[in-house]
């Protein structure tokens, strides 16, 4: 939703300072420079809430950027509508020496509608400036401030909000009324909060954080949010767009959207509630009619972002959706729930945090600029099932990697629900290979592969179902890296049942497959699903091994060797256990066939720090194993 981008971009642009300090690049210790591509010299964020409907947010910061990787903390982008206006902008960027180059204001600012690539229309415009700087490293410093009609959301302070910048000094500045009561939830923050009243008797909360170093990149880390220095703040009460309100749990915050935001929303033109109870007649499950619903509104609807409204948090009437025939995550949301209340199905509105990576809501604390994306849960006895409406494609009750194993807030006539989206397990990731290849004494390599992908895994070839067999060619030569592959044919199916699951099914030759050398013929033995570069052994790790997604692979391969050659070596079994994964692979030969079989297991979880050589030794090891040659032998 575009709050959460606005909030962010808020937080990127200007968490900032300008001022006539030094900013010599000298000056900085040398105890900040290493991993980072930037240094946030000073910054000073402040947020005073005037009135229930009048918020600002003056910026000030100083950051030097100390290589090309940092350029995008240079890069200042401030979101503006009909609710918040920009009142001043202005900056001056520094060379190395501290030695002014040019100084810049709003005027220079590029101003543009603020759509994306995947957004019908918006009601935010943004201005954004880069200065065109080449030699590094330079400082830019800045101030800002911004005026806000409203007192839902506060932007949280991320004094470092990347991974690649260091921090001299960042303070964070909350003022209000005494009678307005706030919320706070403090993450990685060494020093805590001083509150404290001002000469003119508002309520002042401070944060400070200084020398925060950047992050060494380590494989397999926890979330950002889990080590990186954070507060977010959140209302009692509040006004949002001339709606007020007032919460303090999850249970009062749903409330709220459902009264305020989703209630009367859900109209539908007679002609489409008939259309929905023709189409489920002759259906008694109440779940067979949901699908049959989903799958309608999959089949009439597109998804298109649309950015406009209460802020980005209200979804258009479903009659209009009804009436265009698209509608963003939202509309699409509740044109479904719609359609299902037609039938009297009952359905919950849910709010949640998307993205590969994992992300709950914070159980113990409500705020509205939590969760970026809209899902539908209905509450079948014993049966809950979840959707995903903006997809024309996705099986009815299948969510995938991007909404899946994660805490969300569901929007219900009695209030605000915390509920946990399924996850799909390591056994349910599921990819399984078996292939029949017939090598020829020249080393020629045919046959056909049959490929199965579930759980998570099964959009691995939607990529592919659209394409022409050229593309799908070119695709499938990328993903089995053997030299020389010519791909016969390619047909791919999907099961949208209960387990959907995606067939790939390949016809396959290669050439030069196989080493003739002498008399020997050495081949690799499993040539299509190979482990990749183990990752990099970091030593003295800072975090805990973080896998976010566990997975199965099975392989299974059926070699018809050439005639009058045999293996040097008839058998081959070799297994590697760990708590966080296991392998095993072997291979026999009998009546001129080659039979290898292969199975990876990852288990997905949080591991200690202290078991990550064991990690690098694991995927090692099966890399090693998965590269193993076979040598053939003419018979005597």
């Amino acid at each position: 939703m575009r709050s959460l981008l606005i909030l962010l971009c808020f937080v990127i642009a200007g968490t900032g300072a300008y001022s006539q300090q030094n900013y010599e690049m000298s000056l900085v210790s040398k105890d900040l420079l290493p991993y980072a591509s930037a240094v946030v010299r000073n910054q000073e964020v402040n947020v005073e809430v005037k009135d229930l409907e009048s918020t600002t947010y003056h910026f000030k910061t100083a950051i030097t950027i100390l290589n090309k990787n940092g350029d995008n903390l240079a890069h200042m982008a401030v979101f503006y509508d009909k609710t918040t206006t920009i009142k001043y902008i202005k900056g001056v960027v520094y060379d190395e020496f501290g030695k002014q180059i040019r100084k810049f204001s709003e005027s220079d600012f590029s101003d543009q509608a603020a759509v994306n690539s995947f957004s019908l229309y918006e009601d935010t415009r943004v201005k954004h400036y880069l200065p065109a700087v080449n030699q590094y490293p330079y400082t830019i410093a800045y101030e800002y401030e911004v005026r806000s009609k409203e007192s839902l959301r506060f932007r949280d302070w991320l004094p470092n909000n990347s991974t690649i910048a260091a921090v001299e000094n960042s303070t964070y500045t909350f003022t209000c009324k005494p009678d307005f009561n706030i919320r706070y939830k403090e993450f990685n923050i060494p020093d805590k909060v001083v509150i404290a009243t001002n000469s003119t008797g508002l309520k002042t909360y401070t944060w400070h954080v200084s020398n925060v170093k950047a992050v060494r990149p380590e494989p397999f880390s926890p979330n950002n949010e889990n080590y990186l220095p954070r507060v977010k703040i959140a209302p009692e009460n509040f006004e949002y767009e001339h709606l007020k309100g007032s919460f303090t749990n999850w249970q009062e915050l749903g409330k709220w959207e459902y009264d305020k935001l989703l209630l009367n929303r859900q109209n539908l033109p007679q002609e489409t509630i008939d259309h929905v109870k023709e189409i489920t007649a002759n259906i008694t499950d109440p779940k067979l009619k949901a699908k049959r619903i989903y799958e309608y509104m999959q089949g009439k609807t597109r998804y298109v972002s649309v950015q406009v409204g209460i802020g980005g948090y209200q979804p258009f009437p479903a009659s209009e959706v009804d009436r265009l025939g698209y509608g963003d995550c939202k509309g699409l949301v509740n044109y479904t729930q719609a359609m299902l209340r037609a039938v009297n199905i009952d359905s919950w509105y849910c709010v949640v945090t998307s993205g590969d990576r994992k992300v709950s809501m914070i159980s113990d604390f409500p705020s509205m600029n939590q969760g970026d994306h809209i899902i539908l849960c209905l509450p079948f006895k014993n049966d809950t099932t979840w959707l995903e409406c903006t997809s024309q494609t996705q099986p009815f009750g299948y969510l995938g990697y991007f909404t899946d194993d994660r805490t969300v807030l569901a929007c219900t006539p009695e209030g605000g629900k915390l509920m946990h989206t399924p996850k799909y397990t390591t056994a349910d990731n599921l990819q399984t290979r078996k292939a029949n290849f017939a090598l020829t004494a020249d080393g020629k390599l045919s046959g056909d592969m049959v490929t199965g992908f579930r759980g998570i895994l099964y959009p691995s070839r939607d990529n592919l179902l659209e394409q022409s067999f050229v593309e799908q060619t070119k695709i499938l030569q990328r993903i089995y890296t053997m030299n020389n592959l010519e791909i016969q044919k390619v047909d791919i199916k999907q099961d949208k049942g209960p387990t959907p699951l995606t067939i790939e099914n390949v016809s396959l030759n290669v050439n030069y497959f196989g080493n003739e050398d002498n008399g020997q013929i050495r081949f690799p033995l499993n040539p299509v699903d190979r482990q990749g570069t183990p990752p990099n052994d970091v030593r003295n790790r800072a975090y805990d091994v973080y896998i976010n997604d566990g997975y199965t692979n099975e392989d299974e391969i059926v070699y018809t060797l050439p005639a009058g050659y045999h293996a040097a070596r008839e058998v081959y079994n070799v297994n590697h256990n760990k708590p966080f994964g296991k392998y095993s692979a072997s291979y026999t030969v009998k009546d001129g066939k080659l039979i290898y079989r292969r199975k990876l297991q990852v288990f997905d979880g949080t591991y200690s720090k202290e078991l990550y050589p064991e990690v690098i030794d694991f995927f090692q090891r099966v890399s090693t194993s998965d590269r193993l040659l076979v040598t053939l032998m003419k018979n005597n």
